[in-house]
């Protein structure tokens, strides 16, 4: 068995769709998947190795490399833990918003008030300014 260290290149093409810290995450969460590939490659070739030579210091690189794969894994758990927490605060408060309203100010006679609880459409939509 031969470790492939070959890396995957892949051509991207911005079309405006993805901003800037979407292909960040895309790259880095890629990169870390990739890595964690790698490493468990280098695992498995590493545990023949320690089996073979019964050597200490080879158990002691497995132990090693292990704990470095698990930690690639935390790694990406925190990646998407913090891309979900930046698209919840990119999204507007208010739109997201959906417990009671309190404190709502109705600008216009009690008639309209009266004919807009009733779905009724008569808010005009011009305004007259007073001249001064």
């Amino acid at each position: 068995m031969t470790m492939n260290m070959e890396t995957k290149t892949q051509k991207q093409t911005s079309t405006g769709t993805h901003s800037k810290v979407e292909q960040d995450y895309d790259t880095v969460r890629r990169n870390l998947h990739d890595l964690a590939g790698q490493g468990d490659e280098a695992i498995e070739l590493m545990m023949e190795l320690a089996r073979e030579s019964e050597h200490p210091r080879a158990f002691e690189v497995l132990g090693q490399l292990i704990k470095q794969n698990a930690e690639i894994g935390e790694k990406i758990l925190k990646l998407h833990k913090r891309k979900k927490d930046q698209d919840k605060t990119d999204t507007p408060k208010a739109l997201t918003h959906r417990g009671p309203t309190n404190n709502n100010v109705f600008i216009g006679s009690t008639a309209e008030l009266q004919k807009m609880l009733r779905d009724e459409n008569v808010i005009d939509a011009s305004v007259e300014l007073p001249d001064e």
